[in-house]
């Protein structure tokens, strides 16, 4: 499965995110394998991770423009 899959790093927000929603709607549904559900979850906390720091990018870069604005 991982195999198919592009490196998180190379991800765009809105490809991350939606992929991290496919990802809670499978792992929601119970109906995986016990390995696949780690692998899974695991990716998972890749995917949040990196859209979070994504958001603590654009969120830094909006404060220095309003500082600078003002």
């Amino acid at each position: 499965m991982d195999n198919e899959l592009a490196p998180v790093e190379s991800l765009s927000y809105e490809q991350a995110r939606d992929e991290l929603v496919q990802i809670v709607k499978q792992l929601e549904s119970g109906q995986a394998p016990l390995e696949t559900t780690l692998s899974q979850w695991e990716r998972g906390e890749a995917l949040a991770g990196h859209c979070k720091q994504i958001l603590d990018v654009a969120a830094s870069r909006l404060d220095k423009a309003e500082a600078r604005a003002q």
